[in-house]
């Protein structure tokens, strides 16, 4: 007589048989590409550089905003982003049906 563990949905379905079954399973997150955080960076980074542009040395005043200041803002931006995705993907789950 063969004895299956009580964890084993086969047993919970009351079937002895090794019929297919959907494997539940998760990744730790959504794909970055399928987030709206991703966006809004990408959003961030061209008014960044476009603010950077725009601003100048007309009229006699001085470079307010500087392409060193701009990428100084971006490298900031991207350890903030870096950041927000890392606490992302430490405590949430993404879950997804496994079927082969």
């Amino acid at each position: 007589m063969t004895t299956i563990p009580a964890g084993n949905p086969a047993h919970r379905a009351g079937n002895d048989s090794t019929a297919h079954q959907t494997r539940r399973l998760s990744t730790e997150t959504k794909s970055a590409l399928k987030t709206t955080e991703f966006f809004i960076y990408l959003a961030s980074v061209v008014a960044v550089l476009i603010a950077s542009m725009v601003v100048g040395d007309d009229d006699g005043h001085a470079d307010y905003f500087r392409a060193d200041t701009a990428w100084l803002y971006i490298v900031i931006l991207t350890v903030g982003y870096m950041i927000s995705r890392g606490l992302a993907k430490s405590g949430s789950r993404d879950p997804y049906d496994d079927n082969r």
